[in-house]
């Protein structure tokens, strides 16, 4: 079963942010705290990850919390 439209739209605008920043997912998993297999999973979409850790997102990013959902959850 595919991931839901919601997660990978949220995955594709993570991908992005972190590659704008020129960081590879190991990058963007130490400066926040978690694990490079983690982040992979964010991106694909096959992780939901929890309000504390999209907050970890965008406190690395340096981004509003709701620039992390640009385009997620239009199914």
């Amino acid at each position: 079963m595919p991931p839901p439209a919601h997660r990978v739209a949220f995955g594709t605008r993570l991908r992005a942010l972190r590659t704008d920043h020129g960081w590879s997912q190991e990058e963007l998993a130490h400066r926040a705290g978690l694990d490079r297999t983690y982040v992979s999973g964010v991106e694909r979409g096959v992780r939901n990850p929890t309000l504390d850790v999209i907050t970890k997102f965008a406190i690395t990013l340096e981004v509003e919390i709701a620039d992390l959902f640009t385009g997620a959850g239009r199914e």
